[in-house]
């Protein structure tokens, strides 16, 4: 026994090491290698900053908000990743190294950041709003220290409540059978079976009792039950987890009962809805409340004074008189410090915070029972064995399948700093010692059975309140396309939106994943989905950047952030972008299963996830993840979005219907948003839906109909012909709601049967009549014929352009009149040339015998009908027509010949004049523009004018540029200390 602790402590203490050394070394290049621009681009440096104010507050601790520096107009503090329990350095921002403290993030804002300071220095009154300063991340050598000191314990611990159990979590005894336990009166009476089982499970065990909790399915709510139980019991809590929000969440549902509990910590790192059960708030409750209360304005009355004072021999008297105020203060708060830990019910702390070298020294060795921590897979072991070291008992909670803890060192993760103690007595005891909550209570089953399948065996099951929920069921959202689906992929493949390739950036981003995700997000706030409802969740820092920049000036309350910041988080709707697109197939650290987990399970009701699959399917897991999406959600291409695609598919702010095609038709000259520009807004009314089943995933990209579907539907439009055929009925009309793959099958399937088919009416009113050839109809100027020659020569693309458009050419807006003369005279000559082969033996002498029968009749006329006489005038001037079309532009109103110059356009095989032949000005542009990205996906080219223009920096310029700019800043900062000792002398 003796040697498996050593060794573990002595490989714990090597690992932890290796960790200190890799966070100092990272700490050492932000603070000297790097420039402090850099360090604030990188969000760990705030520059210019002003006092906005400073006071006591947070229970004698002194708070200075600072805020950027003002130039006429608010200005709002850069993305940063700074957050409230971060340790910074507060510096001058004219000097370099010169560090006035240390404090406590205590609040953020988007225009101010407050920091909480313990034992501010002589010179910190001296902060004023005529001066600047900065902040700077540091490290934290605090919780390293606590960790190789509660592993040294370990190593040396020979007796005491804590034997037992460190005899069964190093595997040295096996865990003892559990005892009878008399029946529950549950405090919550709406817990599932699973969760009920593991209660009882966890009270009877003696040593170890492990409860996992995949997402949403309520392992807070169970360990809050059983430490409610346990204090019912008269057992002693001590309630640990490594992260302070996942101790204040705790605290937040304790306090809905009438259990005393205390939270350790400082009042700058706690949640403001949780600060009044910290020990400092109980000992200000006290008898004691209003000399601490006095002492406090005697702080802020010596501060006040010390600032105004110009005589330094004043201020340090005052300074002085503010220490031996806050040390009395400290000595009143102590008096009553070990009485108020005694007589709580349950201790709440991190890990680390719940070290000896705090509040709890003041405890007796075996004062606790149990200790419980949550969320124990996120945490490092060592932090683990502080508060383990206090008690005979304890309970384990959390998911060993989502993000373990987070190391900055890689050869520690990979060497085994990264094992929790959860994942690792799971892997010796199993069930033995593990009960798995199955019920989840937040997403949609579709969402859930792919974690469930994946990661769980298959073992998780949604519950009814949750199983079909949809944003759609939101109060106040209206059912759109977007809003009811579960599961929604956008796939970029084959769309040329590559990640960027940045030399000096380690992270990843994706401007045109960026770009999707705001049409995304746009089109569910329009649809009433609030946007504190949304999470945007990208894996990689700079891509996070790149959507608070695009998207947070627009939808202020839109969390986002990396899978790290949602872990144990919740949202309506989560837009998850996977960045990675490139042709090598790399996935880089996408491919850690468990994050993508967390990722995708923080979903309740809609999950939208933005990604190259050609890119993505290079990895089994995430290919997975694809096809589950592809087969169980909807399906669609980046080619739908972006207009530089395949434009038009967005509308403008107001979206139009498929029966306003016609009018937005007439404006040919309109000007089309670029795929990264400014965006217009809507679904496309006009383009059908893809639905999974309908629909395979191309590597290109693109969504085609499946063979299946398309056998499906030309059987049931066959099926309803014929029975059309055996009928006496004279004509047969087709809804308007098919699409234009439908209509081809129908219009195909006519002329197999010999039937006549004609398309009539404009947009979404339009249909598909067939009558029997015998009963012929005229048509209206306003009909559209689809005829054979048009289904074989057209391919089904351009049949679908013109079923939408109801036949009308993009430049007129109204019926193409050219194109009903080339129906026509295309028909006539059909029949011409029938009769042609029928007399093909006569043809020859034709001239002859009609010369003949002329003389027999003594030179008479030949008679013909007035009939015969009016179609062969009507015959005659079509063809005058059709030849007068040809000569002439194609453009409407255009009456420029082309008989010399002109130009055949290749997408609508019409001729033009040198002033209209361009494909954007006769109403092509949308056909070109597409040719031409299926060009470049098909042979990986970029072509003059085929992508986006190039407005990054020169490297060589940005070095040159960056060079003055820093001779620029060192002459100022030179010019301003020569100021400053002039003005010293």
């Amino acid at each position: 026994m003796a040697t498996l602790v050593e060794e573990f402590v002595s490989r714990q203490v090597e690992l932890l090491r290796e960790e200190k050394e890799a966070e100092i070394s990272e700490a050492r290049a932000w603070q000297e290698g790097i420039s402090l621009k850099e360090l604030q681009r990188r969000g760990v440096c705030l520059l210019k900053l002003e006092l906005a104010c400073q006071k006591t507050g947070l229970y004698g601790h002194l708070l200075v908000t600072l805020q950027p520096q003002k130039h006429g107009l608010e200005t709002e503090l850069p993305s940063n990743s700074f957050g409230p329990g971060d340790i910074v350095g507060l510096y001058e921002a004219a000097g370099q190294n010169n560090q006035i403290c240390t404090g406590i993030v205590a609040r953020m804002a988007s225009s101010s950041i407050t920091i909480a300071i313990d034992e501010p220095q002589s010179n910190l009154v001296s902060l004023d709003q005529e001066n600047l300063y900065r902040l700077l991340k540091l490290a934290n050598d605090v919780t390293y220290n606590r960790l190789k000191r509660a592993l040294n314990t370990l190593n040396h611990y020979r007796s005491g409540p804590a034997s037992d159990l460190i005899d069964v979590l190093f595997c040295s005894s096996e865990p003892s059978g559990a005892s009878d336990t008399k029946l529950l009166k549950f405090y919550n009476e709406s817990l599932d079976a699973s969760q009920k089982e593991a209660v009882c499970f966890s009270l009877a065990q003696k040593e170890l009792a492990i409860i996992h909790g995949p997402p949403g399915t309520g392992k807070t709510t169970t360990v809050v039950e059983i430490i409610l139980q346990a204090v019912e019991q008269g057992l002693k809590v001590l309630c640990c987890a490594p992260s302070n929000i996942a101790v204040d969440n705790l605290v937040e549902r304790l306090s809905d009962h009438k259990v005393r509990i205390l939270r350790l910590g400082r009042p700058a790192r706690l949640l403001e809805s949780v600060q009044h059960h910290s020990l400092d708030a109980v000992l200000s409750r006290g008898d004691n409340a209003q000399i601490v209360s006095d002492i406090r304005k005697d702080i802020d009355q010596a501060f006040m004074k010390a600032r105004k004072t110009q005589d330094k021999g004043e201020r340090k008297h005052f300074l002085n008189e503010i220490k031996i105020l806050r040390k009395e203060l400290k000595e009143r708060e102590e008096m009553a410090m070990s009485e108020t830990v005694q007589q709580a019910h349950v201790v709440l702390a991190t890990n680390t915070g719940a070290s000896s070298d705090g509040p709890l020294k003041l405890l007796p060795e075996n004062h606790f029972d149990l200790v419980v921590i949550d969320e124990c897979a996120q945490a490092l072991e060592a932090s683990c064995w502080i508060p383990l070291l206090k008690v005979r008992k304890c309970i384990l909670a959390g998911d060993h399948k989502q993000l373990p803890p987070t190391i900055i060192s890689h050869k520690a993760a990979t060497e085994g700093l990264s094992l929790s103690l959860m994942e690792r007595l799971i892997q010796k005891y199993g069930d033995r010692v593990v009960k798995m909550l199955t019920v989840q209570y937040r997403m949609h089953q579709a969402i859930m059975q792919w974690a469930s399948t994946e990661m769980y065996n298959g073992r998780l099951s949604a519950h009814c309140s949750v199983a079909q929920h949809l944003l759609k069921d939101l109060p106040g959202v209206a059912p759109t396309e977007e809003t009811s689906v579960p599961l929604l992929l956008i796939d970029t493949a084959g769309c040329g939106l590559f990640e960027l390739d940045v030399e000096e950036e380690q992270s990843k981003g994706n401007p045109g994943e960026v770009h999707l995700i705001g049409l995304h997000i746009d089109a569910l706030v329009e649809a009433g989905v609030k946007a504190k409802d949304i999470a945007v969740i990208a894996p990689y820092n700079l891509q996070v950047d790149m959507l608070r920049k695009h998207l947070c000036h627009k939808h202020p309350e839109l969390e986002i952030k990396s899978v790290d910041g949602f872990q144990g988080r919740e949202k309506e709707a989560v837009v998850l972008s996977f960045v990675r697109s490139n042709r090598k197939g790399e996935v880089g650290f996408l491919a850690e299963d468990r994050r993508i987990n967390v990722a995708v399970t923080r979903a309740r009701r809609h999950v939208a996830v933005i990604c190259d699959s050609r890119t993505i399917s290079n990895h089994s897991f995430l290919k997975r993840l694809v096809d589950y999406m592809s087969t169980h959600g909807e399906v669609r291409t980046a080619f739908e979005y972006l207009d530089d695609i395949v434009p038009g598919n967005y509308t403008p702010k107001n979206p139009l219907g498929p029966r306003d095609q016609e009018k937005r038709l007439k404006d040919s000259t309109a000007p089309v948003p670029k795929a990264l520009g400014e965006k217009p807004r809507g679904r496309p009314a006009q383009k059908p839906r893809v639905r999974p089943a309908e629909c395979s995933l191309k590597n290109t990209g693109e969504v085609t109909t499946s063979g299946t579907k398309e056998n499906e539907n030309s059987c049931k439009h066959k099926a309803r012909i014929l029975e059309f055929l055996d009928s006496n009925e004279t004509q047969l009309d087709f809804p308007s709601s098919l699409n234009a793959h439908d209509r081809m099958l129908i219009h195909q399937l006519a002329e197999e049967y010999g039937l006549q088919h004609v398309s009539t009416g404009e947009g979404s009113a339009r249909y598909i009549s067939i009558r029997r050839r015998a009963s012929t109809t005229k048509l209206s100027l306003g009909d559209a014929v689809v005829c054979k020659h048009e289904l074989t020569q057209s391919p089904p693309k351009e049949m679908h352009a013109h079923s939408e458009e109801g036949g009308s050419s993009p430049g007129t807006g109204a019926t193409d009149l050219k194109t009903l003369h080339m129906e026509r005279i295309q028909r006539e000559r059909a029949k011409k040339d029938e009769r042609a082969k029928q007399s093909q033996e006569s043809n020859a002498n034709l001239q002859e015998i009609i010369g003949k029968k002329d003389k027999n009749v003594g030179g008479k006329a030949t008679g013909k009908s007035k009939k015969e006489t009016a179609t062969e005038e009507d015959f005659d001037a079509m063809i005058s027509a059709v030849i007068k079309a040809d000569s002439t532009c194609s453009l409407f109103k255009c009456k420029a010949s082309v008989t010399t110059l002109g130009q055949l356009c290749l997408h609508c095989n019409r001729r033009y004049c040198l002033s209209h032949h361009i494909p954007e000005i006769h109403g092509c542009g949308e056909k070109a523009k597409a040719h031409a990205r299926q060009r470049v996906s098909k042979e990986g080219i970029l072509y003059p004018g085929s992508g986006l223009k190039d407005k990054s920096l020169d490297p060589a310029k940005r070095v040159h540029l960056q060079r003055r700019l820093d001779k620029k800043l060192s002459e100022l900062t030179n010019q301003r200390k020569s100021k400053k000792k002039d003005k010293e002398k």
